[in-house]
């Protein structure tokens, strides 16, 4: 996760995630070669009234050492079947519109674009 979130130091993320856990849900999944994290995932169940229930992806990463070699697909079926085993309607994830490797990722893992992401900021 620190190759996705290189701004988080380990003891503040650590605080996050626990606080992610005990008040919304999150949830990790890891994939794991000989003992070594080849991916990593951060999603959570909820339910939207557009859609019902869905698993929503907040982070997904491999490795960048093993990249392109299979285990962010891995893992993304591991997250489609968790979805599925939860009675989700559908798989969600918001990926930023520079990381461009990620989205032929997706598209080619059968993910399309069906909405944009709109925010502003409320914090100087």
């Amino acid at each position: 996760m620190q190759q996705l979130r290189p701004d988080l130091v380990a003891d503040t993320y650590l605080a996050r995630i626990r606080g992610l856990m005990a008040s919304d849900g999150f949830r990790l999944a890891a994939l794991r070669e000989d003992g070594v994290v080849r991916a990593v995932a951060g999603y959570r169940v909820m339910d939207m009234l557009y859609c019902g229930r869905l698993l929503s992806i907040d982070d997904l990463v491999a490795d960048e050492r093993v990249r392109s070699k299979g285990y962010g697909a891995r893992l993304l079926d591991w997250l489609k079947a968790e979805g599925r085993a939860a009675g989700c309607n559908e798989l969600q994830l918001v990926s930023r519109v520079i990381r461009e490797q990620a989205h032929r990722f997706y598209f080619r893992e059968g993910l399309g674009i069906d909405c944009f992401h709109f925010r502003v900021t409320l914090k100087d």
